[in-house]
């Protein structure tokens, strides 16, 4: 029944486009406790590592998606015949500062950066890396801004919390020619300080089938 059960989970994963937690596939299998699930989750880990295989079970997103080892994306990516999009430096660093800042509005993103940031964060609300999590209660009632899943996805990271600590980071950012690639299609490759207290907000959930853009 052990293997069986690992069977069927690796089934789930491979066939999810998106990483699944224990209580998604609890949702699938509700028979099977929790606990055997994990279990069985950590098992599938070790086996992929002992064999030796091209992909490994990694824990990201707060839950377990199946990756080709980053040594291997290369040929991955001729197959599929797609250049990955791009990150500029200033994407980069406007992202990076809504993950170590959020919750965050604009105006104190511009405050870091020095320059205006409306077009990069609709860049960064397309590429589904940030979203608005409601609206400060200030005149004006601005937008606020954070980090997604997708963005967990896209970094490697299990959650916020596996961030680098500010002072583990070097060189951040340096030179105009680095860029982040993000794969758009549901390729998954391994990539192998403290935060301010957050402010009050009202939560806002935008209209059915509509998409609130950055503020002017």
């Amino acid at each position: 029944m052990e293997k069986q059960l690992k069977l069927i989970i690796e089934a789930l994963l491979f066939a999810s486009s998106k990483p699944l937690s224990a209580q998604d596939i609890h949702g699938c299998l509700p028979d099977t406790t929790l606990p055997d699930i994990r279990a069985a989750l950590t098992g599938l880990q070790a086996e992929y590592e002992t064999m030796g295989r091209s992909f490994v079970l990694k824990e990201v997103a707060q839950g377990y998606q199946i990756r080709t080892r980053s040594g291997y994306a290369p040929y991955v990516l001729r197959m599929l015949r797609s250049s990955p999009s791009r990150l500029s430096r200033a994407a980069l660093e406007t992202l990076a500062i809504i993950a170590y800042k959020q919750p965050i509005i604009r105006q104190e993103i511009e405050r870091f950066r020095g320059v205006d940031v409306g077009g990069i964060l609709r860049t960064l609300l397309e590429k589904d890396l940030i979203r608005i999590m409601g609206r400060k209660i200030l005149p004006g009632r601005p937008l606020i801004y954070g980090t997604t899943k997708r963005f967990l996805e896209v970094f490697d990271l299990k959650d916020l919390e596996s961030l680098p600590k500010l002072k583990e980071i070097k060189d951040f950012g340096s030179g105009d020619e680095e860029s982040v690639q993000i794969l758009e299609e549901n390729t998954h490759i391994d990539a192998s300080e403290e935060k301010e207290t957050p402010s009050p907000y009202e939560p806002e959930i935008p209209p059915t089938g509509e998409r609130e853009g950055p503020e002017a």
